[in-house]
């Protein structure tokens, strides 16, 4: 847990010292009881415990379904207003390029009208991030706990771009693969690179119509906020068109290769007839050859079988030749 003080009228910080786990909750609790009118408190805890989150609950006067959201995770990205603290899920992605998978998380951001708690989920951490970009940016956090909400889905949103990236990279490498001479079968790749962008799509669609209300005006926030909002609506909406795109893109990619593997298939069939057609040819004459005749040529002329092992040989030959020309083999 780390707890951390802004100025909202000069937007310094004053880092609180937590400690360990039952004592850092106290300690956070204690200096909240001590905050001014021109303060607000960041806390930020990682998937916390039951207990640890129902004691700050209790004192930031949270939601009990608010709180048990937070514990459990695995939330669909939305927003909720429980008296006058707000809740927002958001999930996070990043990808992970030693074994080129998008992997998620999920951070609850909890806002209220002296405080901002963030409870994450998740190997990614886009708190830290967030708090390094308002320590930069000191004017951001006059602006109040709302600075934090427009910090962290700032960073979280650049992740995505961050990873949409990458996954057209994935993508494009993909096509190239399709449309080569070389016969691969890519089916599980291309599957694997459809369940990241499924993600993505869980990920980034519901949070779109979650972010557009703070993209507007609203009573409860100052109006210097509404622009920073636009930017990360504005920056969402196009990794959404983009990870549709790709959605779709990869559809076709997949037609493509099983359209590919289908013709393998056709070709390998026409092989095996061509090469069926061509034996039975000297099957056909051995077997005549073969037949109880009373009067074989072979039995009263010297040239009997070299000239069926020829007709055989010719027989075979002006076939092999025909699917040659044909392209059958």
């Amino acid at each position: 847990m780390e707890c951390v003080i802004y100025q909202e009228q000069t937007g310094e910080s004053e880092r609180i010292d937590c400690g360990e786990a039952d004592d850092g909750c106290q300690a956070t609790l204690d200096r909240l009881t001590v905050l001014k009118q021109d303060e607000f408190a960041w806390i930020r805890v990682d998937e916390p415990g039951q207990e640890e989150l129902r004691r700050l609950g209790e004192h930031l006067n949270l939601h009990p379904l608010a709180v048990e959201d937070a514990v459990n995770a695995h939330q669909r990205p939305k927003q909720e207003r429980y008296g006058d603290v707000l809740a927002v899920a958001v999930k996070t992605l990043w990808f992970v390029e030693r074994t080129a998978d998008v992997e998620t998380g999920e951070v609850m951001i909890f806002l209220g009208p002296s405080f901002a708690l963030t409870v994450r989920h998740g190997t990614d951490d886009p708190t830290v991030e967030a708090a390094r970009r308002l320590a930069r940016q000191p004017e951001m956090a006059r602006l109040g706990p709302v600075s934090v909400l427009h910090a962290v889905t700032d960073v979280i949103i650049d992740a995505y771009a961050e990873a949409a990236g990458q996954v057209r990279t994935d993508l494009t490498e993909l096509e190239r693969c399709v449309f080569s001479p070389a016969r691969e079968d890519l089916t599980e790749r291309i599957y694997s690179l459809k369940r990241e962008v499924v993600e993505f799509r869980d990920a980034i669609q519901p949070l779109v119509p979650v972010m557009r209300p703070f993209a507007t005006e609203r009573e409860d926030w100052p109006k210097q906020v509404v622009p920073y909002f636009r930017d990360v609506t504005d920056h969402l909406t196009r990794t959404d068109t983009e990870i549709r795109a790709l959605d779709d893109l990869l559809a076709s990619v997949l037609d493509a290769h099983l359209a590919k593997v289908g013709t393998w298939q056709n070709d390998d069939m026409r092989r095996i007839s061509a090469w069926a057609a061509i034996f039975a040819v000297p099957t056909m004459i051995a077997g005549i050859y073969g037949m109880n005749f009373a009067h074989m040529p072979e039995l009263d002329w010297r040239y009997g079988y070299p000239c069926a092992i020829a007709a055989m040989a010719l027989g075979a030959g002006l076939l092999y030749r025909a699917f040659r020309r044909n392209g059958w083999l």
